[in-house]
């Protein structure tokens, strides 16, 4: 029983370190926004990180996710990209 439940916490514990060491982020892009009340301010709105290795998938997703937020009626604030992850 011990050997079982050893085995199990070993496989979660692979299977934790494969998710986050599998993810180099080199095609991760986020999209931001600004305030309309401050136009430099930069606000995370979502991180676009699919496991594909299309270069372009992500980048892709994002500028639409962007367009339709900016598309949006009365909407003021800017939509953007960057690639990489969230950064403050």
């Amino acid at each position: 029983m011990k050997a079982m439940l050893f085995a199990v916490l070993l496989v979660f514990a692979f299977s934790a370190f494969a998710a986050f060491a599998h993810s180099p982020g080199k095609h991760v892009h986020t999209l931001y926004r600004n305030s309309p009340v401050d136009e430099f301010m930069r606000i995370h709105i979502a991180t676009f990180d699919a496991d594909e290795d299309s270069a372009t998938y992500n980048a892709e997703n994002c500028q639409i996710a962007a367009q339709l937020f900016q598309r949006q009626p009365g909407v003021t604030a800017k939509y953007w990209c960057e690639k990489g992850r969230y950064e403050r």
